[in-house]
């Protein structure tokens, strides 16, 4: 990267962590998510008569561990994403250098249809 870029990218990387630092600092605001929402909203909706058609399999004992596996199952999402982009890239880079296009066949041996 330019030196350049660095910079605009440190600088955006200091604004979004200033602004979330002064929010925090100045509100009162519970930062939870979202999976406990919409049970509220279906009760509300339904009157209570809502019964839900499985039940989970296995519970987390705490919501500590459930974050783990959560973030776990994240970073080996992250992993095989990055593998296939990196891999990708650098079959790209490996052909624009050398002039190798993958098992083609020789010109002499294609046939016209």
């Amino acid at each position: 990267m330019s030196r350049k870029l660095e910079l605009i990218v440190l600088a955006i990387l200091l604004i979004f962590v200033a602004q979330f630092i002064y929010v925090s600092s100045t509100t009162n605001a519970e930062y939870g998510g979202a999976d406990d929402k919409p049970e509220g909203v279906i009760e509300e909706i339904t009157g209570g008569t809502y019964k839900p058609i499985a039940e989970p399999i296995w519970e987390p004992p705490s919501g500590e561990i459930e974050s783990l596996l959560f973030a776990l199952q994240a970073a080996i999402g992250a992993g095989v994403i990055g593998y296939f982009f990196g891999y990708y890239r650098a079959k790209k880079n490996y052909e624009n250098k050398l002039g190798y296009k993958g098992k083609s066949k020789p010109e002499g041996d294609r046939h016209s249809l």
